[in-house]
């Protein structure tokens, strides 16, 4: 008899457990997600070694916004963001200044501790 009542006891706690209704997040519409301006980041439209008037070598990721690129004055070392607050503006970051564009056959570049020179692609 005892079997029978753990069972039956059993039986009614598993069935109270499966109307259970379990509620994930806080509830906010959906809809309101959707307005939000998802905005990627620029790709990496060409990348170009450049000598320069030091004999040194520098890499540009010329990004595709036109606004910004990345500078790597040795092989491995980590990129520098340059950016322009418009078109024609040197693009520039601390201690940084670059002019120039991804179809032109050299730029001008500026780096910290060093004058500003001419490298060629």
């Amino acid at each position: 008899m005892k079997k029978l009542l753990l069972i039956v006891a059993a039986s009614a706690a598993l069935v109270a457990c499966e109307k259970e209704t379990i509620v994930q997040g806080d509830n906010q519409p959906v809809a309101a997600t959707n307005d939000v301006k998802v905005v990627l980041p620029p790709s990496i439209s060409a990348t170009k070694t450049y000598r320069c008037k030091d004999n040194s070598l520098v890499t540009i990721d010329w990004l595709s916004d036109n606004l910004s690129a990345n500078f790597r004055g040795e092989k491995d070392s980590t990129p520098v963001r340059l950016a322009a607050a418009a078109a024609d503006a040197p693009m520039t970051a601390e201690g940084y200044s670059l002019t120039g564009d991804a179809k032109a056959p050299s730029i001008t570049i500026a780096r910290p501790g060093k004058d500003a020179q001419i490298c060629k692609a």
